[in-house]
Protein backbone atom coordinates (compact mmCIF):
# COMPACT_ATOMS: atom_id res chain seq x y z
CA UNK A 1 0.00 0.00 0.00
CA UNK A 2 2.53 2.45 0.46
CA UNK A 3 3.66 2.76 -3.26
CA UNK A 4 0.08 3.07 -3.85
CA UNK A 5 0.05 5.89 -1.48
CA UNK A 6 3.14 7.77 -2.81
CA UNK A 7 1.50 7.60 -6.33
CA UNK A 8 -2.00 8.88 -5.40
CA UNK A 9 -0.02 11.88 -3.32
CA UNK A 10 2.43 11.95 -6.49
CA UNK A 11 -0.69 13.16 -9.14
CA UNK A 12 -2.19 15.26 -6.31
CA UNK A 13 0.77 17.12 -5.79
CA UNK A 14 0.82 17.43 -10.28
CA UNK A 15 -3.06 18.47 -9.65
CA UNK A 16 -2.35 21.28 -7.42
CA UNK A 17 0.92 22.56 -9.17
CA UNK A 18 -1.28 22.43 -12.71
CA UNK A 19 -4.03 24.51 -10.87
CA UNK A 20 -1.91 27.00 -9.48
CA UNK A 21 0.35 27.17 -12.56
CA UNK A 22 -2.91 27.99 -14.68
CA UNK A 23 -3.91 30.64 -11.90
CA UNK A 24 -0.50 32.28 -12.46
CA UNK A 25 -0.69 32.83 -15.89
CA UNK A 26 -4.65 33.58 -15.54
CA UNK A 27 -3.51 37.02 -13.21
CA UNK A 28 -0.24 37.82 -14.93
CA UNK A 29 -2.35 37.57 -18.65
CA UNK A 30 -4.94 39.48 -16.91
CA UNK A 31 -3.24 42.18 -15.00
CA UNK A 32 -1.39 42.69 -18.66
CA UNK A 33 -4.42 43.57 -20.62
CA UNK A 34 -5.62 45.87 -17.88
CA UNK A 35 -2.36 47.45 -17.36
CA UNK A 36 -2.50 47.84 -21.34
CA UNK A 37 -5.67 50.17 -21.00
CA UNK A 38 -4.90 52.14 -18.29
CA UNK A 39 -1.43 53.52 -17.55
CA UNK A 40 -2.30 54.63 -13.81
CA UNK A 41 -2.46 51.01 -12.89
CA UNK A 42 0.85 48.98 -11.40
CA UNK A 43 1.07 45.84 -13.62
CA UNK A 44 3.13 44.52 -10.43
CA UNK A 45 0.77 45.74 -7.85
CA UNK A 46 -2.01 43.61 -9.75
CA UNK A 47 -0.06 40.63 -10.05
CA UNK A 48 1.49 40.21 -6.31
CA UNK A 49 -2.13 41.42 -4.57
CA UNK A 50 -3.61 38.78 -6.56
CA UNK A 51 -1.32 36.09 -6.16
CA UNK A 52 -1.56 37.33 -2.37
CA UNK A 53 -4.81 35.04 -2.24
CA UNK A 54 -5.05 32.01 -0.64
CA UNK A 55 -5.93 28.42 -2.63
CA UNK A 56 -5.50 30.10 -5.57
CA UNK A 57 -7.01 27.08 -7.71
CA UNK A 58 -9.20 28.86 -10.13
CA UNK A 59 -8.91 28.96 -13.36
CA UNK A 60 -11.68 31.30 -14.81
CA UNK A 61 -12.03 35.09 -15.18
CA UNK A 62 -15.32 34.35 -13.02
CA UNK A 63 -13.43 33.58 -10.04
CA UNK A 64 -10.71 35.78 -10.23
CA UNK A 65 -13.48 38.77 -10.01
CA UNK A 66 -14.50 37.29 -6.88
CA UNK A 67 -11.28 36.94 -5.16
CA UNK A 68 -10.41 40.32 -6.25
CA UNK A 69 -14.02 41.66 -4.85
CA UNK A 70 -12.72 40.06 -1.54
CA UNK A 71 -9.56 41.20 -1.46
CA UNK A 72 -10.91 45.02 -2.13
CA UNK A 73 -12.92 44.10 1.01
CA UNK A 74 -10.38 43.03 3.85
CA UNK A 75 -8.33 45.86 2.47
CA UNK A 76 -11.35 48.18 3.39
CA UNK A 77 -12.00 46.43 6.29
CA UNK A 78 -8.54 46.60 8.24
CA UNK A 79 -7.92 49.79 6.88
CA UNK A 80 -11.45 51.08 9.08
CA UNK A 81 -9.68 49.11 11.69
CA UNK A 82 -6.30 51.03 11.30
CA UNK A 83 -7.97 54.88 11.01
CA UNK A 84 -9.73 53.60 14.42
CA UNK A 85 -6.72 53.05 16.12
CA UNK A 86 -5.03 56.52 14.59
CA UNK A 87 -7.93 58.49 16.41
CA UNK A 88 -6.29 57.13 19.69
CA UNK A 89 -2.95 59.11 18.98
CA UNK A 90 -3.46 62.83 20.37
CA UNK A 91 -0.24 64.39 18.19
CA UNK A 92 -2.65 64.39 15.22
CA UNK A 93 -3.74 68.02 15.33
CA UNK A 94 -7.64 68.92 14.52
CA UNK A 95 -7.38 68.82 10.82
CA UNK A 96 -5.64 65.55 10.52
CA UNK A 97 -8.26 63.78 13.03
CA UNK A 98 -10.93 65.50 10.94
CA UNK A 99 -9.85 64.03 8.21
CA UNK A 100 -9.38 60.86 9.47
CA UNK A 101 -12.78 60.94 11.21
CA UNK A 102 -13.93 61.70 7.14
CA UNK A 103 -12.04 58.94 5.53
CA UNK A 104 -13.47 56.57 8.98
CA UNK A 105 -16.75 56.91 7.21
CA UNK A 106 -15.79 56.60 3.85
CA UNK A 107 -14.40 53.71 5.14
CA UNK A 108 -17.24 52.38 6.42
CA UNK A 109 -19.36 53.04 4.18
CA UNK A 110 -17.31 51.16 1.60
CA UNK A 111 -17.71 47.76 3.35
CA UNK A 112 -21.14 47.20 3.06
CA UNK A 113 -20.92 48.70 -0.67
CA UNK A 114 -18.07 45.77 -1.84
CA UNK A 115 -20.23 43.38 0.04
CA UNK A 116 -23.48 44.42 -2.21
CA UNK A 117 -20.92 44.70 -5.41
CA UNK A 118 -20.03 40.93 -5.16
CA UNK A 119 -23.88 39.78 -4.18
CA UNK A 120 -24.65 41.74 -7.61
CA UNK A 121 -21.66 40.06 -9.07
CA UNK A 122 -22.45 36.43 -8.14
CA UNK A 123 -25.67 37.57 -9.19
CA UNK A 124 -24.68 38.01 -12.68
CA UNK A 125 -26.13 41.92 -11.98
CA UNK A 126 -22.47 43.15 -13.41
CA UNK A 127 -23.54 46.84 -13.97
CA UNK A 128 -24.43 47.11 -10.78
CA UNK A 129 -21.43 45.63 -9.31
CA UNK A 130 -18.92 47.67 -11.58
CA UNK A 131 -21.04 51.18 -9.86
CA UNK A 132 -20.41 49.42 -6.55
CA UNK A 133 -16.56 49.06 -6.95
CA UNK A 134 -16.62 52.34 -8.71
CA UNK A 135 -18.20 54.00 -5.60
CA UNK A 136 -15.40 52.36 -3.44
CA UNK A 137 -12.74 53.33 -5.65
CA UNK A 138 -13.98 56.89 -5.52
CA UNK A 139 -13.99 56.93 -2.10
CA UNK A 140 -10.17 56.30 -1.27
CA UNK A 141 -9.53 58.92 -3.66
CA UNK A 142 -11.91 61.48 -1.47
CA UNK A 143 -10.35 60.11 1.75
CA UNK A 144 -6.16 61.22 0.30
CA UNK A 145 -7.68 64.39 -1.34
CA UNK A 146 -8.38 65.40 1.60
CA UNK A 147 -4.97 65.74 3.18
CA UNK A 148 -3.87 67.42 0.06
CA UNK A 149 -6.02 70.50 1.40
CA UNK A 150 -3.32 71.62 3.80
CA UNK A 151 0.76 71.09 1.64
CA UNK A 152 2.46 70.47 5.03
CA UNK A 153 0.11 67.27 5.95
CA UNK A 154 1.75 63.94 4.87
CA UNK A 155 -1.59 61.57 4.74
CA UNK A 156 -1.06 58.68 7.23
CA UNK A 157 -3.34 56.37 4.74
CA UNK A 158 -1.22 57.25 1.53
CA UNK A 159 -0.77 54.19 0.77
CA UNK A 160 -3.40 52.22 2.40
CA UNK A 161 -5.82 54.51 -0.14
CA UNK A 162 -3.59 53.70 -2.95
CA UNK A 163 -3.37 50.25 -2.43
CA UNK A 164 -7.54 50.02 -1.92
CA UNK A 165 -7.53 52.27 -5.26
CA UNK A 166 -5.20 50.14 -7.11
CA UNK A 167 -7.21 46.81 -6.04
CA UNK A 168 -10.41 48.91 -7.11
CA UNK A 169 -8.80 49.58 -10.76
CA UNK A 170 -7.62 46.27 -11.47
CA UNK A 171 -10.33 44.61 -10.55
CA UNK A 172 -11.38 42.01 -13.34
CA UNK A 173 -14.83 41.58 -11.99
CA UNK A 174 -17.21 43.23 -14.39
CA UNK A 175 -17.43 41.93 -18.36
CA UNK A 176 -18.58 44.38 -21.36
CA UNK A 177 -21.72 42.36 -21.80
CA UNK A 178 -25.09 44.24 -21.36
CA UNK A 179 -26.74 43.28 -17.74
CA UNK A 180 -28.29 39.77 -17.77
CA UNK A 181 -26.52 38.72 -21.10
CA UNK A 182 -24.63 35.94 -21.39
CA UNK A 183 -20.90 36.21 -20.69
CA UNK A 184 -18.86 34.55 -23.46
CA UNK A 185 -15.23 33.27 -23.33
CA UNK A 186 -13.76 35.33 -20.40
CA UNK A 187 -13.89 38.72 -21.53
CA UNK A 188 -11.65 40.92 -19.90
CA UNK A 189 -12.30 44.61 -19.15
CA UNK A 190 -10.52 47.45 -17.29
CA UNK A 191 -13.37 48.09 -14.57
CA UNK A 192 -11.90 51.76 -14.36
CA UNK A 193 -13.22 52.83 -17.71
CA UNK A 194 -16.83 52.99 -16.83
CA UNK A 195 -16.45 54.08 -13.13
CA UNK A 196 -19.06 56.52 -12.30
CA UNK A 197 -18.22 59.39 -9.76
CA UNK A 198 -20.00 58.99 -6.30
CA UNK A 199 -21.14 61.44 -5.21
CA UNK A 200 -20.33 62.13 -1.06
CA UNK A 201 -23.66 62.21 1.18
CA UNK A 202 -22.22 63.86 4.18
CA UNK A 203 -19.89 67.31 4.87
CA UNK A 204 -16.08 67.44 4.19
CA UNK A 205 -15.04 67.21 8.50
CA UNK A 206 -11.18 67.87 7.88
CA UNK A 207 -12.48 71.08 5.60
CA UNK A 208 -13.82 72.61 8.55
CA UNK A 209 -10.94 71.79 10.93
CA UNK A 210 -8.99 74.17 12.71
Amino acid sequence: MKPLFSFLNFFFFLYILSHGVAANKLIQETCKELALKDPNLSYEFCVSSLQSAPNRHWTSLYELGKVSLKLIRNNATDTRSYIKELLKNKEFDHFVKGCLVDCFYLYSNAIPTVKQAASDYNSKHYVDANTKVGSVMDASSTCDNGFEEREWVVSPLKKRDSDLFQLSKNNPATPSTPEGAPLGDDPVVDIALTLPQAERTRGRVCDTAM
